[in-house]
C-alpha cells in the first residue's frame, strides 16, 4: 500500500513538471497542427507582438444572411494561444441579428458590451435557458450544449466571448444541414422540413 502511495506521488509530481515545462508555445503556423495544437515557434523568434491581437479593432460590419459578424481569436489567427486552453471571439449584431444555434468542443462564456441580446442554450432533456442580456452582464453556455445569441434591441450589439480551448471549433446547425454536401433528400428526411423548404434554405445558402 505503502508503494503504491509513492507511485501516485510520482506520478502527480511528474504531471506538474510536465506542465511547466515551458513558459509559452506560441504556434508555428507553417507547420501542421497535431491533436495538441501546433508545434512551437522557435523561443528566438518569439517577439511581444505574438502575445498581441489586433484583430478585435474598430467597427465590425455585419456581413451575412444572419446579420452578424464574428471575428474569431483561435490559435490558428492568434498563435499566442497554442497550448494555453483559451480563446476568444468578437460577437457584432445587426438589429435583429443572431448567432444562430451552434455548439462547440468545449464551455463559452459571454460578456454583452452593447446593446441588449437574448442569449440561451438547450440542454440534452430538451430543456431551453435563455434570457435577455443587457450592458455587462455574462452568461455562460456548459460544454457541448446546442447556444445561440439574438438581437432584440432597437441597436446594433456587440459581446465579446471566452472559450476554454484554443481551438474550440464552430459548428453552425443550419450551415451544417444546408451549406454543405448534405444532399437535400437526407436534409429533408432528418429535418421534418418539406422538399421545398430544403431547396429553399439550400439557395440562401448558394448550394441548390
Amino acid at each position: 500500500m505503502r508503494n503504491l502511495s509513492f507511485f501516485f506521488a510520482f506520478c502527480l509530481l511528474s504531471s506538474l513538471s510536465h506542465a511547466i515545462e515551458l513558459d509559452f508555445c506560441v504556434g508555428d503556423l507553417s507547420l501542421p497542427r497535431g491533436p495538441e495544437g501546433y508545434a512551437c515557434k522557435d523561443p528566438a523568434k518569439v517577439t511581444t507582438e505574438d502575445f498581441v491581437y489586433t484583430g478585435f479593432r474598430g467597427e465590425k460590419t455585419p456581413n451575412n444572411v444572419f446579420g452578424n459578424n464574428v471575428t474569431l481569436a483561435f490559435s490558428d489567427v492568434f498563435p499566442a494561444f497554442n497550448g494555453l486552453g483559451i480563446s476568444m471571439a468578437r460577437l457584432d449584431f445587426a438589429v435583429g441579428g443572431v448567432i444562430p444555434v451552434h455548439s462547440h468542443r468545449t464551455s463559452e462564456v459571454l460578456l454583452l458590451v452593447k446593446g441588449s441580446i437574448i442569449a440561451g442554450f438547450i440542454d440534452t432533456n430538451n430543456t431551453a435557458y435563455y434570457k435577455k442580456l443587457e450592458v455587462g452582464d455574462v452568461m455562460v453556455f456548459p460544454q457541448a450544449m446546442l447556444h445561440f445569441q439574438i438581437n432584440v434591441g432597437k441597436t446594433p450589439a456587440t459581446a465579446f466571448v471566452s472559450l476554454n480551448s484554443a481551438n474550440p471549433a464552430l459548428q453552425l446547425t443550419p450551415t451544417s444541414l444546408f451549406a454543405g454536401n448534405l444532399p437535400a433528400d437526407i436534409a429533408q428526411k432528418i429535418t421534418l422540413l418539406s422538399r421545398k423548404e430544403v431547396m429553399r434554405m439550400k439557395q440562401i445558402f448558394g448550394t441548390a
